[in-house]
């Protein structure tokens, strides 16, 4: 019985162990907040509840479809630097790829010092739905940058494929320009990072950038990950970086020769997998991993 007895309170103590160690090298329970509490703007049908697209075979890709009530969950580092990242997956506008191009990115992210904030916004929606979520969803870490230990002049974006392209217009329309009803807060991102972005040209052609991408100098510090062979062609990138040098606004560029569309966090064997470290270190010699270096 003693002997028994002994050999729970081990395990019990490895467990504890185990866990203060999780604990430890990670980050503290994500916060979820409701962007719109009592409902969103906008003409929102009713989708029904919101659900998870299931593949067969499974393919390792986390799917969400029929999302109306959009939210940000906050990803808190253990030792936060100030620079924080909202954090926007693709997924064509229909669907938001949550794990390989937000959940995984947040966690690394944590890793570096970096408050990350996972932005689920309204899919399957037109395009301004989700440009409202994003625009309040900026304004809401604004508000609370003082409680999440976050300099208010660090904050940035980034996105995947439609989520890029939803970053990208909230960097070029965030001078007030609210897109929905509700005009108070506007804030800009003071950088962004567009991950293969999509519908910066005509699917099938080279360019050029569709009319609604109007670089002007008012636009962030820009980072841009695309791979050669992706369908949606890595020129979109290219132009959008010479619109950038047009207008003497920091971009840096990284187009890979293998890595296709949708990679995110998977890692393919090919140097386009270390990408992330590519943005840090873009990140870094900016300052924005310093405190005291914003705007």
């Amino acid at each position: 019985m003693l002997r028994q007895s002994a050999i729970s309170q081990f395990v019990f103590v490895c467990l504890g162990i185990g866990l203060a160690a999780c604990r430890g090298s990670g980050a503290s329970e994500p916060t979820v907040l409701d962007l719109w509490p009592d409902g969103p703007p906008g003409a929102t049908t009713d989708i029904g509840p919101e659900r998870e697209i299931k593949r067969d075979p499974p393919d390792g890709v986390v799917r969400l479809t029929d999302v109306s009530q959009p939210q940000i969950t906050v990803y808190r580092p253990k030792q936060p630097n100030g620079a924080a990242v909202l954090v926007c997956p693709g997924g064509g506008y229909k669907i938001l790829a949550y794990e390989h191009e937000g959940t995984q990115v947040c966690e690394f992210f944590n890793q570096h010092g970096v408050t990350a904030i996972l932005l689920k916004y309204r899919v399957p929606a037109p395009r301004d739905l989700p440009l409202q979520d994003a625009q309040r969803a900026l304004g809401l870490i604004h508000d609370h940058a003082d409680e999440w230990g976050i300099d208010r002049s660090r904050i940035g974006m980034l996105g995947f494929s439609a989520g890029g392209h939803l970053t990208l217009m909230t960097c070029l329309k965030s001078d007030g320009q609210q897109a929905g009803a509700e005009a108070a807060t506007n804030p800009a991102p003071a950088f962004a990072t567009l991950v293969y972005p999509a519908y910066l040209v005509a699917r099938g052609t080279e360019g050029p950038l569709v009319d609604e991408v109007v670089v002007t100098e008012k636009s962030p510090p820009l980072c841009l990950v695309h791979a050669a062979d992706d369908p949606w062609s890595s020129s979109g990138s290219a132009l959008l970086a010479v619109e950038y040098k047009k207008h003497k606004i920091p971009c840096e560029v990284h187009i890979y020769a293998k890595g296709g569309h949708g990679f995110g966090m998977k890692q393919t064997g090919f140097p386009v997998d270390s990408w992330p470290d590519r943005v840090i270190e873009w990140m870094d010699s900016l300052g924005l991993l310093t405190a005291g270096a914003g705007n």
